[in-house]
């Protein structure tokens, strides 16, 4: 049986989940078109025919991460509000351990990755941070449902807080983090916050 070969569309899509794969296990200095094209299966110069330089392909990533990022949080949406900032938290401590521990820690580390490359490029870092308070401003509704007082600010530290958990757990896990829960400590978090 013959494969068939992607669309362009989807070709672009290989290629650009290709580079995330990329950037989460080899760093921003190991994203070059030909370990894409590695990584993709696809063949040689198919990354730098979709994207002419590594500039252009940094964006796309960035790009292709920002609508990842929104469709993970309106699939969210239709799950009913948490109402108690326990039902938050283990919420919350799952996404955290899938994001660092599981399945999307790749993700987790290429967005680092990208984070790092932002500080020196503003057109990688304006779209990160375009994303990251569209998502504040969409989850502070979580908060103002539990009675935050001032929801946008909270859920502004409450991201602060979950970067930094993820960060660490990604990165320079501690050897029982691969199973403890972060559910509690995250509790512990809102239980400031929220009255």
């Amino acid at each position: 049986m013959a494969t068939r070969t992607p669309a362009a569309g989807g070709r672009r899509r290989q290629v650009l989940d290709a580079a995330l794969t990329v950037l989460g296990t080899a760093g921003a200095r190991g994203l070059t078109h030909q370990a894409v094209d590695r990584a993709a299966q696809v063949p040689p110069g198919t990354a730098s025919n979709c994207f002419r330089s590594r500039d252009a392909l940094v964006t796309g990533v960035v790009a292709h991460l920002e609508a990842l990022d929104r469709q993970d949080w309106e699939n969210l949406q239709h799950a009913e509000l948490p109402g108690m900032a326990r039902e938050l938290a283990v919420l919350l401590g799952r996404m955290v351990h899938t994001a660092t521990t599981g399945p999307g820690r790749v993700r987790t580390v290429a967005r680092y990755a990208l984070l790092v490359e932002g500080a020196a490029r503003a057109d990688v870092r304006e779209p990160l941070a375009r994303s990251r308070t569209a998502l504040i401003t969409w989850a502070a509704d979580w908060l103002r449902h539990l009675g935050s007082a001032a929801p946008g600010q909270h859920c502004r530290m409450l991201f602060d807080y979950l970067d930094g958990l993820m960060l660490h757990r990604a990165l320079v896990p501690l050897p029982e983090e691969d199973t403890t829960d972060p559910a509690p400590e995250i509790e512990t978090f809102l239980a400031a916050l929220l009255p």
